[in-house]
């Protein structure tokens, strides 16, 4: 538990817990939220460089194709000296290879990204942080010196429990 917000030596009555764990569990759900938002954008981004790298292999393969089969052809033709329809053959290779490689990389992110579970792993995290809240019990409420407890509700709405002779009222919760 977390240290009394007044001096030393008073203790803080059951409204200001209630207030504290209310207010804390509220920050912790919106920290699970959070975590879940940060945890879905990366899996999206990995998503879209996995996309944006297939696409690439796609423009590469559709708009270089003739261009470059014509000039590797004619290069591997002046090099070589070997049939025009073989150096053809070749420089498509070269350019399918290329093609291959953007959508290897490709392939690699969207497993990645398949893989990420981000929101996944936050709900898991949130169900951890319910069960966890639904085993605490509350603290048990002190005996009288004689093994009795009296209780008593006050005009104002308070409890006052008079076990040891000393009037202690604390605030009930309005949940």
């Amino acid at each position: 538990m977390s240290a009394p917000d007044g001096p030393v030596g008073t203790e803080r009555s059951l409204g200001q817990l209630v207030s504290t764990a209310t207010s804390e569990m509220s920050a912790l759900v919106h920290d699970e939220i959070a975590l879940a938002k940060a945890q879905l954008r990366q899996d999206v981004k990995r998503g879209a460089i996995g996309g944006s790298a297939f696409a690439a292999a796609g423009t590469v393969l559709i708009f270089s194709l003739p261009m470059l089969s014509f000039a590797l052809a004619y290069g591997i033709r002046t090099w070589s000296g070997w049939n025009m329809a073989i150096c053809f053959v070749l420089s498509f290779a070269a350019n399918v290879l290329v093609a291959g490689v953007l959508a290897l990389i490709g392939v690699v992110f969207a497993k990645k990204a398949k893989k990420g579970k981000g929101p996944q792993k936050a709900a898991a995290s949130a169900k951890e942080t319910a069960a966890v809240l639904g085993n605490v019990k509350p603290h048990p409420r002190s005996v009288s010196p004689a093994g009795t407890a009296v209780v008593a509700v006050g005009p104002s709405g308070a409890t006052l429990d008079r076990g040891d002779g000393k009037a202690a009222a604390v605030a009930r919760s309005s949940s």
